[in-house]
């Protein structure tokens, strides 16, 4: 059975160019970034190459490329490091997030919540397309809030947000972060995230290694390590950087940079197709079709059917693709991304969300549509 993947949002394939430039570094001698010797010089000589690389991904200096252990540690490391910086010195401390973010932020604004008495979260409002209400956000912000995270486009609708917006609200008053994993594929970042603060990236969202990433900053701001320990990358992030992820992410992002032009129109060709074949499907409803998504993002929603019978017949035909939601027979729980759009629960419990990038063929997608209508109609029957 011929494997079709439509779920390049939880994960895209790996590059070629990345398996290449990663070989080097991955048996051997692989000399520690911070020894003196001639196998580490040449160890360091990869990160600090493959710094240069993600620094131009972002338009940012490279000492402020900031190497993680992947897209949440980045997001993690921005988000607690602010907070944690400014409740030390500040009697109170507020973060605004969306309500639509990652849980790699939301997770970490509770925990900060929960651990400390003096810091507290503000939501801001989505509209029913899931984009991000700039009336709400200006209403959470205050004198004591450290920072504001609002991601670059979200990862279940493709939804883009206004990060412009955001940065202009703002206005300079506290820290800006956005979670930009799912916008690198088809987003030029340069342009898009000049006025934000800190960003996240990951590699394996575009064809790099999975545990890789970085946070980058577009000046010197100030924030504690969630990890201390070794002054590794500016006393920011202690332990010994991983030569290969670093290689990797930097090769991933070179490509994605190069073909950018070119993913975005294959991918805007294909969900024009899919949704044109999603609308003449019964009960079947396009998210936030009236909003700016993603090209590399179709997500539908089912009245009628759960995502778990969904995905486990398109599986069996050899279909690889996601709800973005957790779901189960007999008690369906809708995202939180749903929920903060306010759909139905009808129609969230019936969620699927398809991917897709510039590798993706024309063959794929048309065999794609013919499973799906057949899936559907099938359980609809």
């Amino acid at each position: 059975m011929t494997q079709l993947y439509f779920d390049h949002a939880a994960s895209a394939p790996r590059r070629d160019e990345v398996v290449a430039a990663m070989e080097q570094w991955q048996h051997g001698v692989v000399g520690n970034p911070s020894g003196a010797h001639r196998a580490a010089r040449e160890a360091r000589k990869a990160v600090e190459d493959a710094r240069d690389e993600v620094a131009a991904f972002l338009g940012a200096k490279p000492g402020n490329v900031i190497f993680t252990g992947g897209g949440t540690e980045a997001c993690h490391l921005a988000v607690a490091g602010v907070v944690n910086k400014h409740r030390r010195n500040n009697p109170t401390t507020s973060v605004v997030v969306s309500k639509i973010e990652h849980h790699a932020v939301l997770d970490c604004v509770e925990m900060l919540e929960r651990d400390y008495d003096n810091v507290s979260v503000r939501y801001v409002d989505v509209d029913a397309e899931g984009v991000l209400d700039i009336s709400s956000l200006e209403s959470q912000l205050s004198d004591d809030t450290a920072l504001v995270s609002v991601m670059s486009a979200n990862n279940e609708t493709g939804v883009i947000q206004p990060i412009g917006a955001v940065a202009s609200a703002v206005g300079g008053r506290s820290v800006t972060h956005t979670d930009a994993v799912g916008a690198a594929p088809f987003i030029d970042l340069v342009e898009f995230t000049k006025d934000i603060d800190m960003i996240s990236i990951c590699s394996h969202k575009i064809g790099g290694p999975v545990n890789s990433g970085a946070l980058i900053l577009r000046s010197d701001i100030s924030f504690d390590a969630v990890v201390p320990g070794g002054g590794q990358e500016k006393g920011h992030r202690g332990g010994t950087v991983d030569v290969a992820a670093a290689v990797g992410l930097a090769a991933a992002v070179k490509a994605t940079m190069k073909d950018h032009e070119l993913t975005v129109k294959r991918a805007t060709a294909y969900q024009d197709q899919i949704i044109a074949a999603a609308k003449q499907m019964k009960n079947c409803e396009v998210t936030s079709l009236n909003a700016a998504r993603l090209p590399g993002t179709v997500h539908l929603t089912f009245e009628g059917i759960a995502s778990d019978e969904l995905l486990f017949l398109l599986d069996q035909e050899g279909v690889c693709a996601s709800a973005a939601a957790s779901c189960s027979s007999g008690a369906a729980e809708p995202s939180h991304v749903l929920s903060a759009m306010g759909v139905p629960l009808n129609k969230a419990r019936g969620s699927l969300r398809l991917s897709f990038g510039g590798e993706t063929k024309p063959d794929e997608v048309n065999a794609l549509i013919e499973i799906l209508g057949k899936v559907v109609s099938r359980l609809q029957a």
